[in-house]
C-alpha cells in the first residue's frame, strides 16, 4: 500500500507533499491499484484531512496543473459542495439572474449529487453548452456576462482517481471529491461564492478556502444556514464567512433586515416529473412567474453574486436589481440567447 495511504489511515502525523506527489504519479503510470483508490476516496470522505495534509493534497494538484491563466477580472463564481436538502437549481438561476444583472459570472459544477438534476445535468436539458478551455471561457464571458466552465478546470487526477474505483461509483465513495471540489476547480475569478452543507465538513473546507484566498488573492466566501442547504435561503439566517486580503470575517444575512418573506424548504423542492418540467419550473422563474419563495431565493443568492462581485455593496438595492432583472425578462432573454449558441461540450 503506497506510503501516503498508510499515513493517512494511521492519521498519527501529516501526509506530506512528496508523499502526495508519488502518489499522483504512480496512479498516472497506473501502478495504483483499485483497492488503494477506494480506500483513498473513503478514507477522505469518512474523515476530513487536518489542515497540514489537506495543504500539502491541495499544493500537490496545483503544481500539476498547467501555467495558469490569465485573471478573469471582476468575474465571481457560485459553486456548492452539493449535499443537503434536495433542491432545484437555484444557484444556476441565480448564476444567470446576476449576468443579466450586470455582474460577470463563471459558473462551475458538476451533474447531479442529491439535486437529481446537477448543474450540468440542467444545462445539457437547456441546450447551453460548456466552454472547453481558458480561452474559450474568456471569450464567452466577455460576449454574454456569463460562462460554463466545462471539466477541463477540474485536475486529471480526479477523473483518473474515479477510473482506477471502477465499479465502485465516485459518488458512494467520493464525498470528499465533491465537498473539496470548489476548490479543486483551477478558475482565475476574483471572487467565489460557495454554500456548504455539511457542517462535519466544514474544518476541512474552511481550511481549503483559507488557503485558496491566500494562494491565489480571490475573495472568497463560504455560506451555511442550519437548514444545511449549499445556497444562501431567504427565510432563515445565513451565516457567511470571508476570507479576503489575508483576512477572514464573517457576517449574518437575517431575511427580516433584508424584508425577505417567510417560506419553507419545501418550496424549493426540485421537478422530478421529466426533463421538460425541469425546464418549465426553470424558465418560469426566470420570467417571474415561478414560486415566489423561490424567486426571493434565487434573488438572493444572485445579489450575493453582485455583492461579492464589487457591482454593488448595498444588498437592498442588489436585491431590487435581482429582481428588476426577472420582470422586466432580462434574465430569461439571456437564457433564450444561450440556448442559440454553439459552444463545444468540454
Amino acid at each position: 500500500m503506497h506510503d501516503a495511504l498508510v499515513t493517512l489511515i494511521g492519521g498519527s502525523r501529516p501526509v506530506e507533499r512528496d508523499s502526495w506527489r508519488s502518489l499522483w504519479d504512480r496512479l498516472h503510470d497506473g501502478g495504483l491499484r483499485r483497492g488503494e483508490a477506494v480506500a483513498l476516496l473513503a478514507s477522505l470522505s469518512t474523515t476530513p484531512p487536518e489542515a497540514a495534509t489537506l495543504t500539502a493534497l491541495l499544493d500537490s494538484l496545483d503544481e500539476r496543473r498547467p501555467p495558469s491563466a490569465a485573471p478573469f477580472r471582476d468575474t465571481v463564481n457560485v459553486v456548492g459542495t452539493g449535499g443537503g436538502p434536495r433542491t432545484f437549481n437555484i444557484s444556476t438561476a441565480a448564476a444567470l439572474t446576476a449576468a443579466a444583472m450586470g455582474a460577470k459570472v463563471v459558473k462551475t459544477g458538476s451533474r447531479a449529487y442529491t439535486s437529481g438534476c446537477g448543474s450540468m445535468d440542467l444545462l445539457g436539458l437547456l441546450g447551453i453548452g460548456l466552454t472547453g478551455s481558458y480561452e474559450q471561457t474568456a471569450e464567452v464571458l466577455e460576449r454574454d456576462g456569463i460562462a460554463f466552465a466545462g471539466t477541463f478546470v477540474y485536475p486529471d487526477e480526479i477523473g483518473l482517481l474515479a477510473r482506477a474505483s471502477l465499479p465502485m461509483d465516485l459518488r458512494d465513495i467520493g464525498r470528499f471529491v465533491n465537498v473539496l471540489g470548489p476548490f479543486l476547480a483551477g478558475l482565475p475569478a476574483a471572487a467565489q461564492l460557495t454554500g456548504v452543507s455539511d457542517p462535519r465538513m466544514l474544518p476541512a473546507v474552511r481550511k481549503a478556502a483559507e488557503h485558496t484566498a491566500r494562494r491565489t488573492g480571490r475573495t472568497v466566501w463560504l455560506c451555511t444556514n442550519d437548514l444545511g442547504a449549499d445556497e444562501l435561503l431567504g427565510f432563515v439566517p445565513n451565516r457567511v464567512r470571508t476570507y479576503e486580503g489575508g483576512g477572514e470575517d464573517e457576517f449574518t444575512l437575517r431575511p427580516q433586515a433584508l424584508n425577505l418573506s417567510p417560506g419553507h424548504i419545501g418550496d424549493l423542492a426540485p421537478v422530478t416529473t421529466g426533463g421538460a418540467d425541469v425546464v418549465r419550473h426553470f424558465l418560469d422563474l426566470l420570467r417571474g412567474e415561478g414560486d415566489p419563495v423561490a424567486e426571493q431565493t434565487v434573488c438572493l443568492n444572485a445579489a450575493a453574486l453582485a455583492v461579492a462581485g464589487r457591482l454593488t455593496a448595498d444588498w437592498h438595492a442588489a436585491l431590487a436589481a435581482a429582481r428588476a432583472a426577472i420582470h422586466d425578462g432580462r434574465a430569461h432573454a439571456l437564457v433564450e440567447r444561450l440556448r442559440t449558441r454553439v459552444v463545444s461540450v468540454a
